[in-house]
Order: structure tokens, then C-alpha cells, then sequence
């Protein structure tokens, strides 16, 4: 099947207005092009959507904008800095399986989404993206990204922070000079743009072990091959849950 590639841009205004930046490195014992791999087969199985696992909340203003409907680019740029060691080798293994809908109601998120994190972030909320595209995940250099010609939208507008790993933001200007960082992957924010995940499953080590064996062999895994993967990973915990419940009623009885 032909591979095609994603558009390349040749500055910052061929962009939406408004952008969502996040930066991206290794996670959950992942490195960022098995991460990505990862992503293109939920995006093939779930017809474009694959959403993408975070730690920073939405902002406020992200209301307006999505109330308006206004498309929204996703630009993914590699972070410059080298990945945390609790990262690359985690010491255990988190599988979200549901989101908050705008009007508050936990949702299960789309059969195709698999977001890990470490261990450490099921004790403390997690977000996504939840994002779009019609062509194939693969890091490339897709042009230039000035971080310094956007504004968080906000009322405050301000700059975006060196701590900000992912934004709402809005082009103010014209890149003047080299860009700071590079488009390195490209989407666009589909419904519910940005989410608080729910129902954070600890994988047990053995399950753990056999899950990152598995997504380092993404190449023999064919769509229908990964919703199996995928349910069978959320389901698991669900099956457990009712299985001491059960008990539990016996107990009681």
C-alpha cells in the first residue's frame, strides 16, 4: 500500500490561525517512533482518529474556540530535551479507557485508543488530544515552528511558557529569521479537541511485558489485529473488576 506522506509547509502562516503545539518524546517505556507507529495503526483502525496522551490541562479559552467550530491544526515538535529516566523505563504501566465529554459525562474513549503513562500519572489526572488525519503518522520534518510569533489565547496572551509542553495558541506574526523548532507531525483537533481521561488501569507486570513486546513488532500487527489488542487490555480490568464484585456478593450474601 502506497505510504502517503504528510503535507510539508514552508513557514508558520500556512497554519490555522489558532494551533494546538505540543511537544513529544519517549513515554511509558516507549521511544517516540514506536509511540508514533503505535498511533498510525489506531489512526488506520479508527478511520483518521487516534488521540494523543498528555499531562497538560486545557486552557479556558478552549471552550470558545471549540464552540465556534474552527478547525484546528495539531503541530507535533520533538522536544530538545532528552526524556525524563522514570520515561524511557517506567516502573509500571497505566491504560486509560474512558474521557469527560463536554457536558461532563464519562465517556469510553474510541475502541481503536490505546494511551498509556506511567504508573505515577494514575494518581494524578491525564489528558488527550483527541486528533485527525486522512494521511500516514511518520516523524519527518515538515517545516518550520516559531514558538516566539504565537500567544496563548488567552486574555492575558502571553508568550508560551518553556514549561508549556502543550498550548493554545495564536499566530501574531511573521517568522523572522530560523524557526526554533520544526513540524515534525501534523493533524487536526476532531470533537472534544482536548479531554480529562478516566478510568486509569494499572497493567499487571506480566501483561505489561507482553504489551511493549508487542507494540516493537507494530509492523506484523494488521488494524483488526490491534482492536483485539486494544479491547483485550480494557475489557481485562473490567472482567477482574466484576470477578471480585461477584466475590465480594458471595461474601456477603
Amino acid at each position: 500500500m502506497r505510504t502517503i506522506r504528510q503535507k510539508k509547509i514552508e513557514t508558520d502562516a500556512e497554519l490555522s490561525p489558532v494551533v494546538c503545539w505540543t511537544r513529544m518524546q519517549a513515554e511509558a517505556g516507549q521511544p517516540i517512533e514506536a509511540i508514533i507507529a503505535r498511533k498510525e495503526l489506531e489512526r488506520k483502525a479508527g478511520d483518521g482518529l487516534f488521540c494523543w496522551g498528555i499531562g497538560s490541562a486545557p486552557p479556558r479559552s478552549l471552550g470558545e474556540v471549540s464552540r465556534g467550530g474552527r478547525e484546528v491544526d495539531v503541530v507535533f515538535s520533538l522536544m530538545k530535551s532528552r526524556p525524563k529516566p522514570a520515561d524511557v523505563t517506567p516502573a509500571g504501566l497505566v491504560v486509560w479507557r474512558s474521557y469527560i465529554d463536554a457536558e461532563g459525562r464519562e465517556r469510553d474513549l474510541p475502541v481503536n485508543s490505546l494511551i498509556t503513562s506511567g504508573a505515577k500519572s494514575g494518581g494524578r489526572s491525564h489528558y488527550a488530544l483527541m486528533c485527525r488525519t486522512d494521511q500516514a503518522l511518520a516523524l519527518d520534518d515538515l517545516g518550520p515552528f516559531d514558538p516566539s510569533i504565537w500567544r496563548n489565547v488567552s486574555e492575558a496572551g502571553r508568550p508560551v511558557g518553556a514549561s508549556q509542553v502543550t498550548a493554545l495558541v495564536r499566530r501574531v506574526g511573521d517568522t523572522i529569521g530560523s524557526a526554533a523548532y520544526r513540524v515534525n507531525l501534523r493533524a487536526v483537533l476532531t470533537k472534544g479537541y482536548w479531554v480529562k481521561l478516566g478510568s486509569p488501569l494499572q497493567i499487571p507486570k506480566r501483561k505489561q511485558g507482553e504489551l511493549l513486546e508487542a507494540l516493537q513488532d507494530l509492523a506484523h500487527i494488521s488494524p483488526s489485529d490491534w482492536l483485539r489488542l486494544v479491547m483485550g487490555l480494557k475489557w481485562e480490568g473490567r472482567r477482574r473488576r466484576k470477578s471480585g464484585e461477584q466475590q465480594l456478593a458471595l461474601f456477603a450474601a
